[in-house]
């Protein structure tokens, strides 16, 4: 059987790229990394890195059996934390992730409501990208998360137990003199002529935009790649162009910028508490499942 100390070594050599950076990770002296490594590779009968002038490169045996040891250290981590959680180590406390837009708009509702029921539990939150999320779930980081998708790409991950919590619609945003600010509702066919500002980076509103304008028939014209969406907000006040977000990203509203529903013209966004499959869930942890479910009836 490989030795699972063995097995972070190579992780280690392949993530930091050489010996010396897997020794500063794992404070070890670069020999004990270079003994460990050999004895790894007497064991499986192959070498698992080249070596070169600028460091180490993993073979194909390196990428497969450091592909396998990243999921067995990943699962080691979380059984150590459901020990802990038998032990009672975190007794009276919970973690969870989010994500900026509901982190900023939802969750301090079930915070407060959390706190008010549950003063003496600490509640620790980790605000990040999705990946992040998920991974830190999957090593038990956090004991859950809130995620988000969309129905072109649903969340498939068999390691997680997914609750849906609300659907968060998608809004135009626009300045106070547009010419729609004072409709209630707008169609994604009436924008065909408009400037559009849009999330940099790739952003996943851009795709909202780009398939909900395709339905519509039209190719956006786009006037400015916004940082994030108090940057757009503050674009879109000023007349430069209009934009799509997600509601929980229009909490903080601009006094210049008017929301303005698009019905079913534009995609929505599923809102979703996640947590590991066979996590050892404490009570602190079942009582906070159980706020942000609350919660979220009276939110929507």
């Amino acid at each position: 059987m490989l030795d699972i100390r063995r097995l972070q070594v190579l992780l280690a050599i392949v993530e930091e790229g050489s010996v010396t950076g897997a020794a500063a990770a794992l404070g070890y002296t670069p020999s004990a990394i270079s003994q460990q490594l050999l004895r790894l590779e007497r064991e499986v009968g192959q070498p698992l890195l080249d070596r070169h002038a600028r460091g180490m490169t993993p073979t194909d045996a390196g990428v497969v059996l450091a592909t396998h040891a990243r999921k067995i250290l990943r699962h080691l981590a979380a059984a150590e934390a459901d020990l802990a959680e038998v032990a009672g180590v975190r007794r009276g406390s919970v973690t969870l992730g989010t994500f900026p837009t509901v982190g900023s708009s939802f969750l301090p509702l079930a915070v407060r409501r959390y706190r008010e029921l549950y003063p003496n539990i600490s509640l620790t939150i980790s605000s990040g990208r999705e990946d992040n999320l998920v991974r830190m779930l999957e090593d038990g980081t956090v004991a859950m998360s809130l995620l988000w998708d969309y129905e072109w790409q649903r969340i498939d991950n068999d390691e997680l137990v997914l609750t849906e919590l609300f659907t968060d619609p998608t809004v135009l945003l626009v300045g106070a003199n547009h010419r729609l600010a004072r409709r209630r509702t707008v169609r994604m066919s009436d924008l065909t002529s408009e400037p559009w500002i849009i999330r940099a980076g790739g952003h996943p509103v851009v795709e909202v935009l780009d398939r909900s304008a395709v339905a519509a028939g039209f190719t956006p014209t786009i006037a400015f790649q916004a940082n994030d969406y108090q940057e757009a907000q503050a674009m879109v006040s000023v007349g430069l162009g209009i934009a799509l977000a997600p509601r929980t990203a229009t909490v903080n509203q601009h006094p210049d910028v008017r929301v303005v529903s698009l019905g079913d013209t534009a995609p929505s966004r599923r809102v979703l508490v996640a947590h590991r499959q066979g996590r050892v869930r404490g009570a602190a942890e079942l009582a906070l499942h159980d706020v942000l479910v609350e919660t979220a009836l009276t939110y929507t």
